[in-house]
């Protein structure tokens, strides 16, 4: 397994549901569905902490009356 903190967001998605779809089928023993929620977890806040660093970066270009970019403001709402 590789580390969580070098995963993108879309990996981490995809291992998260890999690991959820295993944890449904009911067939990991007890210690390895420990294991799995564990991974599933981290990886859980990984994809939140990687989505607040996303909207964080959201920014509306401001424009001058030529069309030319001024500069960047917050996006509003988020």
């Amino acid at each position: 397994m590789s580390d969580i903190k070098t995963l993108s967001f879309e990996e981490a998605m995809r291992e998260l549901e890999a690991t959820v779809g295993k944890l449904e089928t009911g067939e990991a023993t007890l210690e390895e569905s420990i294991k799995l929620y564990e991974r599933g977890a981290a990886l859980r806040a990984h994809c939140e902490a990687r989505l607040r660093e996303a909207e964080e970066r959201v920014e509306k270009i401001t424009l001058a009356a030529n069309g030319q970019p001024t500069g960047t403001e917050p996006a509003e709402g988020l």
